[in-house]
């Protein structure tokens, strides 16, 4: 399986198409387009109603952890060495464009090659940029809450899941272009798929945490006044960027970094604390000794009906 391109308009749904579908009559002259179109209008609605009920984030799994690296003795003798990782369990998201996202084993980043690859990146700016102290700035209220302490100097990279699509399979069709050839082949598969980002966050402070924005809290608010707050969430719950037809791009979020060509359609999954030996000046920062920390809480989660009724005694 190979990626058809990781480019995110490579995927006709992030272009938010209008809801127009193909209309057949006896006789008519039929191509490729049209049945690709009639596919995007079905993925399309599918799409708008998954995210206007659940909206983007985790749905179910997806947990992020650190997995040390490890040495085990290969019974015929030697050492069998298993890198240093963030590993992501299996589950499902919804990307702000209603697409799902499904890793159905778990997927991993190595760590170690990361560090070192972002830590040649501009003589070391970008994970100096990316460090920071006094880090309950930047961790969920219930990471906050657990008993270990955070690092007293960090990196802060944070964990993406992003839709790309890849090619399977291909079978023998009409050459394309201004081509010749009897032996032409096409794609005849396409694989909704994922890719894993783990990127150092730069520009936070006390007034920009880098994490989610979750909305209104109307749990602590009066029955009364809860019904009405509901409501005029509803009111504003249609998003201005994502609208079908927009010619707009989708606009970045509280969570997205500021890179140009960061595909703002990504699903935000977790952040991770590195520990450094301390804040540098100038070139890249060394790793700490200690195991770096996951908080998994500050994303968005997408709770099923039924898990949402068992919070109701239902």
């Amino acid at each position: 399986m190979t990626a058809q391109s990781r480019a995110a308009a490579a995927d006709p749904l992030h272009a938010r198409p209008m809801p127009e579908r193909p209309a057949y009559a006896t006789g008519m002259l039929l191509g490729a387009d049209d049945f690709a179109d009639e596919q995007t209008y079905h993925r399309g609605r599918l799409a708008r109603a998954l995210v206007q009920l659940a909206g983007g984030g985790t749905l179910a799994g997806l947990r992020v952890a650190h997995v040390p690296a490890t040495s085990t003795p290969r019974p015929g003798g030697g050492v069998v060495t298993t890198p240093e990782e963030i590993a992501v369990e299996p589950g499902v998201a919804v990307d702000r464009l209603g697409r799902l996202i499904e890793l159905p084993r778990s997927a991993c980043l190595r760590l170690g090659p990361w560090f070192d690859q972002q830590a040649a990146l501009a003589d070391g700016d970008v994970l100096r940029q990316a460090s920071h102290d006094n880090l309950a700035r930047f961790a969920s209220a219930r990471r906050l809450a657990e008993p270990a302490a955070l690092p007293g100097a960090a990196l802060v990279a944070d964990v993406y899941l992003r839709f790309i699509t890849c090619a399977r399979g291909y079978t023998p069709s009409f050459a394309s272009g201004p081509y010749d050839a009897l032996d032409a082949v096409a794609v005849s598969r396409l694989r909704d798929a994922y890719e894993l980002l783990l990127l150092p966050r730069s520009g936070l402070g006390d007034a920009a945490t880098g994490l989610p924005l979750l909305g209104a809290d109307l749990s602590g608010l009066p029955p009364a006044d809860r019904a009405q707050a509901l409501q005029d969430a509803v009111f504003a719950a249609y998003p201005v960027g994502g609208r079908s037809g927009s010619s707009q791009p989708l606009p970045a979020l509280n969570e997205h970094p500021g890179a140009i060509d960061f595909d703002t359609s990504a699903v935000f999954l977790a952040r991770v604390f590195v520990p450094l030996r301390g804040l540098v000046a100038t070139g890249a920062p060394e790793r700490g000794d200690d195991p770096p920390q996951v908080d998994n809480y500050g994303r968005r989660f997408l709770p099923a009906l039924a898990l949402l009724a068992r919070t109701q005694g239902l």
